[in-house]
């Protein structure tokens, strides 16, 4: 079953668009039971990433997440604030994330760009992956990205006054930090890509 993890700071009812329009079924995840039967998790994200592990922590979700991506080894796609909190710490109002993935989330330099990045930007994928279309061009409203300490751990870049990951992968842990269900057919191909995978590919 794939589940969409809704709490009070995503972006779940858009997930659950996408999804239904590309002819899956999904249930909404809002407490811990709610996962035991995934197959596929998503984790949306809209503002920070403090106000989302706040969230996560009080429906009790952050270990029934772990137990079931880390141990055992649900696929699992995160979205936008989705991608920041798989990381350590998160500049953005001093929050300790997930820390899934070694690396810090940092702010746009404001004095040579501006913040936030909002808009269309290409992306290069840099890992073959079972899910990967071409590069092209994806949705993004970020004023803070991700710098993962292994740069194995980098799906995509897109480049934004300099390169940075626009997309990141480790084992069954699949993230972007542009918005999957706000980037017309390219996105659609990257979330059909995703809901079609099989544990173990």
């Amino acid at each position: 079953m794939i589940k969409i993890i809704d709490y009070k700071a995503g972006n779940a009812p858009s997930v659950m668009h996408a999804v239904a329009h590309l002819g899956y079924q999904a249930g909404f995840a809002r407490c811990p039971d709610d996962l035991e039967d995934a197959t596929h998790i998503l984790l949306p994200g809209v503002g920070s990433a403090k106000a989302t592990m706040e969230s996560l922590r009080e429906l009790e979700l952050i270990h029934a997440i772990e137990e079931a991506v880390l141990k055992k080894k649900v696929l699992f796609l995160g979205i936008c604030v989705g991608l920041q909190i798989l990381f350590e710490h998160s500049e953005e109002e001093n929050a300790d994330c997930l820390g899934w993935l070694k690396g810090q989330v940092v702010k746009f330099d404001v004095s040579k760009v501006r913040v936030p990045q909002m808009g269309w930007n290409q992306v290069h994928f840099t890992k073959a992956l079972p899910l990967n279309g071409e590069d092209d061009y994806f949705y993004f409203v970020n004023s803070y990205y991700a710098t993962p300490e292994d740069e194995s751990d980098i799906w995509g870049a897109a480049d934004y006054n300099g390169p940075f990951a626009a997309a990141v992968q480790k084992e069954n842990i699949y993230a972007a930090q542009f918005h999957i269900e706000k980037s017309g057919e390219a996105g659609l191909r990257l979330l059909n890509g995703f809901l079609g995978l099989k544990q173990g590919d």
